[in-house]
């Protein structure tokens, strides 16, 4: 493998769905009010604080030692395929072109106190297993990617282009978060015993191999039930059910009790399922707005 395909597959990309999904969501939830440029700053944040966590965790976790055995993607450090001090440098020029594209997007906007969102969105994801103390390693990592890829992206993608934000949009910040979870759940699930055996006490170890199965599929349930609560307000978001089928081998997987390298293709589903789910309801979004419109025409 070149060094250019070592660090992409660093950065690992299968994951970015998780970045572009809220993105998407935001930008539909905007409707007519939508200011293109300004989502792709959104977007470009988004990319670069996910490839920046990615980086941060894999220097982070290498030097700990907790990657010293892998059943998943690649690690840099962790398999001594990159100098650790220059996985660091990756992580930080990411979190950089986040911070300049944030910057850019607030002076733009003008609501300067998403500064401290922004501040708190490149914190989190440095010490998530970055510092002393990880937080990622006392079970709550989930909260930080329901937070910093549900919430977050959702409502400030909305909110700099439109100023406000409904319940509606809250709704779907809950049901991309909880499918980004799913994600977070679904790796650490595969990673139990190697997790258990470096100290790092995920949630998923925290839960046992059982009830994180089970944590996966409430993650799944309640996105799509949260599309259904959706559609009393705006009825066109029930497209969203058409990713459903996305759902049906990531929950085989998890729930036929598959393992190690096993679950790998229910990581890649739920990352398909992600991205899935953004389109279909991002679509449903924009038909409850633009068609009423066509049909008068």
């Amino acid at each position: 493998m070149t060094s250019t395909a070592l660090w992409l597959a660093g950065a690992r990309p299968k994951t970015l769905p998780a970045a572009i999904a809220p993105v998407l969501v935001g930008t539909a939830l905007a409707g007519a009010n939508g200011i293109p440029g300004r989502a792709a700053l959104a977007l470009l944040v988004a990319l670069a604080l996910q490839v920046g966590v990615n980086y941060a965790n894999d220097y982070s976790d290498g030097i700990r030692g907790t990657d010293n055995a892998r059943v998943g993607p690649i690690r840099l450090v962790g398999q001594g395929l990159a100098p650790a001090h220059r996985v660091r440098a990756a992580a930080l020029i990411a979190f950089a072109i986040a911070a300049i594209a944030g910057l850019i997007l607030v002076f733009i906007s003008g609501h300067w106190w998403l500064l401290i969102v922004g501040a708190a969105s490149i914190a989190a994801a440095w010490f998530y297993t970055g510092g002393p103390r990880p937080y990622g390693y006392a079970g709550l990592g989930e909260v930080f990617v329901f937070v910093f890829f549900g919430l977050v992206p959702v409502l400030g993608t909305l909110y700099v282009q439109t100023g406000a934000v409904d319940s509606s949009a809250v709704l779907a910040s809950v049901g991309v978060g909880s499918l980004a979870c799913a994600i977070l759940v679904t790796n650490n699930l595969r990673d139990i015993p190697t997790d258990a055996e470096a100290g790092k006490r995920t949630l998923a170890v925290r839960l046992g191999d059982r009830r994180t199965r089970h944590f996966y599929m409430l993650l799944i349930s309640l996105a799509f039930v949260v599309i259904v609560v959706i559609a009393f307000t705006i009825p066109w978001a029930i497209l969203g059910l058409v990713a459903l089928p996305w759902a049906v081998r990531p929950l085989r997987v998890v729930g036929g009790g598959a393992v190690g390298p096993g679950l790998i293709p229910a990581l890649v589903g739920t990352s398909h399922l992600v991205i899935a789910y953004a389109v279909a309801l991002s679509l449903g979004l924009y038909m409850g707005l633009f068609l009423p419109v066509v049909l008068r025409l």
